[in-house]
């Protein structure tokens, strides 16, 4: 394969860094518009604008489709269709890449809020003296909704500040609530971080009623997908205090308009999909790319490999 085939990479500003692959494919640069002319050509297609769904359109249809899609996120649902799905081709995504990052900001939204430094930072704005007592978070409980690495970093992350971390997956294993468990476990947690892939069994499930089972006290974050959580939903929820707050790192369309009414809620937090996204991130995901992709050219099995029915890669 090496020197003939063709590597499509569907753009983002930057581009990836590939040149150790150069001379040993034949890279071509693509956008939303080229795309569906440009898959026929392909033998491997990098997606590396993450937040583009011109896969899921542009891959129906006839003539040859690429042998291997690569994402450079961790969520597929962006590329997955039936067609897709139903063919030959392998996906393989990102994972690894940010589990240890989104850990990271997780824990950082939960001690804001628990230290109530937002309050502290408009008050400081103000020029105001405002004494007030915080929680602490040692002692308190999470649930983790999402089992995969990202949800597991988390909750091994949480434990260090002292919090006791249940996580749930789609199927009990050790060290893993089932499904069956997840009302009981919202219903006790100070803290409910949703870590899930977007998936049928996913999309919507943290409506009103699974708010209105939280404590009054508990607050709720997501860095999953932004499907998984009812905004309208959760805007009644912190508008009629069933919950004490949230965070919302994704969302359901992005980037969010400037008069969404979600900037303003209260006690929510926003920010732009950026968890997973420190310094350097980006090369980090195009030197996984190239690991992979000499992998492939070896005819070496391919790590993170998408079951594309599923829409995740499966755990162990």
């Amino acid at each position: 394969m090496s020197g003939t085939t063709t590597l499509l990479v569907l753009d983002a500003e930057p581009p990836p860094r590939l040149g150790r692959l150069t001379g040993r494919a034949r890279i071509v640069h693509t956008d939303e518009a080229s795309l569906t002319e440009q898959l026929r050509g392909a033998d491997v297609l990098l997606v590396w604008d993450y937040t583009s769904h011109a896969v899921r359109d542009a891959w129906p249809g006839s003539g040859p489709r690429p042998r291997w899609v690569h994402t450079a996120s961790a969520g597929v649902d962006h590329l997955l269709c039936p067609e897709l799905t139903a063919s030959d081709t392998v996906v393989t995504n990102a994972r690894g890449v940010f589990d240890q990052p989104i850990a990271e900001y997780v824990a950082a939204l939960v001690l804001a809020m628990a230290k109530d430094l937002p309050r502290t930072v408009r008050a400081q704005d103000a020029r105001a003296w405002r004494h007030r007592e915080t929680q602490r978070v040692a002692g308190t409980r999470a649930c983790v909704v999402g089992s995969g690495p990202i949800g597991r970093a988390i909750a091994t992350t949480l434990r260090t500040l002292g919090i006791t971390a249940a996580v749930v997956g789609r199927a009990p294993r050790p060290g893993v609530h089932g499904p069956e468990e997840l009302d009981r476990l919202l219903s006790r947690a100070d803290w409910v971080v949703a870590a899930a892939p977007l998936t049928a069994a996913t999309d919507g499930m943290f409506d009103a009623r699974r708010f209105g089972i939280m404590q009054p006290s508990a607050r709720f974050i997501n860095i999953g997908r932004g499907r998984l959580v009812v905004e309208e939903a959760l805007v009644e929820a912190l508008s009629k205090r069933w919950i004490a707050g949230a965070a919302l790192d994704v969302f359901e369309r992005e980037p969010l308009h400037r008069e969404d009414p979600l900037w303003e809620v209260p006690n929510l937090i926003v920010s732009p999909h950026m968890s997973g996204d420190t310094v350097g991130w980006r090369d980090a995901l195009a030197a996984q790319f190239v690991r992979f992709y000499e992998r492939w050219e070896a005819g070496e099995p391919l790590p993170n490999v998408v079951d594309k029915k599923l829409g995740y890669v499966p755990g162990h």
